[in-house]
């Protein structure tokens, strides 16, 4: 298998896949939209989450077998503060989010602590509940993370090289952590954004790099 072809190719369909979401998004001018509709944004994170997946397992390609050293922890300069405020620039996530297993809510859980008018009358007795009210289904929410998310994958595109460097170093100071639990970049069972029955392009190539991931850095049985 030519490796370097494969990831090759697989981060130029992933880089068109970009392109349209900016496109959709309507980057395309450098224009920053502060909001854009719910209905618009879901339909983009579900375009984004796996083309993010996919990036990341050609990163994990690029980034085995390289040696590194893990860079010392930095400390604050005297008489500055960490400010919680201030804007971070866009930065490629180079680990899986965990997936979580807790059990998912009940539809109506939450209406269960509202109040309850409860009225007696001579022949009948009725219940009056009170609801939340729901936001309007295509109401306008922020833009600002999922534009955040298109940047980190454009610059990570951009030069993967650098990224497997980031996490190569990012790997080693994980090994010199005891007891931590996930010290792979790459979470068990199915990638984020996986789909059982693939529906568009990014789903197939999610397979794809995932795919090459597991037979590449699966270990030798022979």
């Amino acid at each position: 298998m030519d490796l370097p072809r494969a990831i090759e190719e697989n981060r130029a369909a992933i880089a068109r896949i970009l392109a349209g979401l900016f496109a959709m998004l309507g980057l395309a001018d450098g224009a920053q939209p502060l909001r854009m509709p719910r209905l618009s944004h879901a339909a983009m994170v579900r375009l984004l989450r796996p083309a993010e997946s996919a990036a990341r397992r050609l990163i994990v390609l690029l980034a085995r077998g390289l040696a590194v050293k893990a860079r010392p922890p930095r400390a604050m300069p005297e008489g500055l503060a960490m400010s919680h405020g201030a804007k971070r620039g866009a930065c490629f996530k180079l680990f899986d989010p965990r997936q979580r297993f807790a059990p998912a809510r009940e539809r109506h859980a939450a209406n269960e602590l509202l109040p309850r008018l409860t009225i007696f009358g001579r022949d009948e007795t009725r219940v009056i509940a009170f609801y939340r009210e729901r936001p309007p289904r295509n109401e306008d929410v922020t833009a600002a993370h999922v534009v955040r998310r298109l940047q980190a994958l454009q610059s990570a595109l951009a030069n993967l090289p650098r990224q497997a460097k980031r996490l190569a170093r990012a790997l080693a100071r994980r090994a010199n952590v005891p007891h931590l639990r996930f010290k792979t970049p790459l979470r068990p069972g199915h990638p984020p954004g996986y789909r059982r029955k693939p529906v568009h392009e990014v789903d197939k190539l999610l397979r794809q790099c995932h795919w090459l991931a597991r037979e590449t850095l699966a270990p030798d049985t022979s």
